[in-house]
């Protein structure tokens, strides 16, 4: 991900095709210690292609991803019954009165 994040640098910076030994020099300007077998297979990757190509293969790869957390989470709930939601609140109601014993420290964030 360095590799990849510092040829976009580069790129975002006015360089059309940064070679190698460029991610090299940035990486190293910053003191992370570069693989060359790693940021050679990069450059082979994205030789001959643009940022805006990457990006819309990303997003097309990205699309792909099924991201449906919410709606399992409200059919676990559901099927879970009343028992659950009782303990959910309890947990609440014991986190307030955490938060509200903050206040005898004599002291607060913004005072």
């Amino acid at each position: 991900m360095k590799y990849l994040a510092a040829y976009l640098l580069l790129v975002a910076g006015g360089k059309a095709a940064p070679t190698a030994e460029d991610v090299k020099t940035l990486l190293g300007s910053v003191g992370v210690e570069a693989e060359a077998e790693r940021i050679t297979a990069l450059i082979k990757a994205l030789e001959g292609k643009s940022v805006e190509e990457l990006i819309a293969e990303g997003q097309e790869k990205l699309a792909s991803v099924p991201t449906g957390g919410a709606a399992a989470a409200a059919a676990g709930g559901a099927a879970a019954g009343g028992a659950a939601a009782d303990a959910a609140v309890e947990e609440e109601k014991k986190e307030e009165e955490k938060e509200e014993s903050d206040d005898d420290m004599g002291f607060g964030l913004f005072d």
